[in-house]
């Protein structure tokens, strides 16, 4: 009489070391905790030292606890420049450069991912060129434009030479690309909107992840923005914030308290924008791989 034989499954020899597990858990926390120490020191330093006396600031060993000089800062900053007038520069000339380049932006992307036209193909090796051309050779041109037009010292050279730049035109191209179907649009039309309701009702919603990328972006870099603002915004009243804490550290003496000071508060807006646009865009890019999936 045959055997029957039963058929055996392989099973991978499972590592039940307890001990191994942890270990490896802990060394992998203990290496991102490390990271981020070392990521959010400097910030911590620059607080620390808003607080402090110029006099204690390059002491030995460096001071890494609070001190009481907060208000004494904060008076010496305010004497010194008009931070309040600066910051408020800084907020509306973001927000209209963010704002005007997410719109400008989104349109020419959409138009340029989803209609088939002359010259398409061009226009987007146009925008590529345009990437690879460094900024600082545009600005003696765009200081005789701006002159001619009587813009200095006003807001529209800090946001308007920008509002269509190469970099988010071809962001946005990407994203609308992958993001929406030639079915979409036809069913948009069949539902009677015309090609601007299809842009704004379809491509805005859909490109949401693409828009907060482009608009944390030009928000950092508008904020951040230097070399322009300090040729374009020659007037103090005028200044942003870069170019107001530069004048700073040369009229202060020395007073690196006050110059921490105002660094600390320049850096607030760009961190609650982080914060927010940062959970929006890993939301949205979620969603994006839910739906794709």
């Amino acid at each position: 009489m045959k055997k029957k034989l039963i058929p055996t499954v392989y099973r991978p020899r499972e590592d039940k070391s307890f001990l191994s597990v942890i270990g490896k858990a802990i060394l992998f926390y203990a290496i991102l905790i490390a990271f981020a120490l070392l990521f959010i020191f400097p910030f911590y330093y620059v607080i620390v030292l808003a607080t402090r006396r110029y006099n204690t600031i390059f002491d030995n060993p460096p001071p890494f606890l609070f001190g009481g000089a907060f208000l004494v800062n904060l008076q010496t900053l305010l004497r010194q420049i008009p931070f309040i007038q600066n910051f408020t520069n800084s907020v509306v000339i973001a927000i209209l450069a963010t704002g005007t380049k997410i719109f400008f932006c989104t349109i020419a992307g959409f138009v340029l991912a989803k209609y088939r036209f002359k010259g398409r193909n061009l226009i987007l090796a146009l925008i590529l060129f345009t990437l690879t051309m460094p900024k600082f050779i545009l600005i003696i041109p765009l200081f005789r434009v701006m002159i001619s037009l009587n813009w200095i010292n006003t807001y529209f050279p800090m946001f308007v030479p920008n509002m269509a730049d190469g970099l988010g035109i071809f962001l946005m191209t990407q994203i609308f690309e992958n993001s929406v179907t030639a079915g979409m649009i036809d069913s948009a039309r069949i539902d009677g909107m015309n090609e601007y309701q299809i842009i704004l009702r379809l491509g805005f919603p859909l490109g949401a992840a693409g828009l907060f990328v482009l608009g944390t972006i030009s928000f950092i870099n508008s904020w951040n923005d230097f070399m322009y603002a300090l040729i374009m915004l020659p007037n103090h009243s005028a200044h942003t914030l870069p170019v107001a804490l530069n004048s700073l550290n040369i009229m202060a003496e020395g007073d690196f308290g006050a110059l921490m000071m105002g660094s600390m508060l320049s850096m607030a807006p760009l961190i609650i924008v982080i914060i927010i646009f940062g959970k929006r865009i890993i939301s949205n890019m979620l969603a994006g791989s839910i739906r794709g999936a």
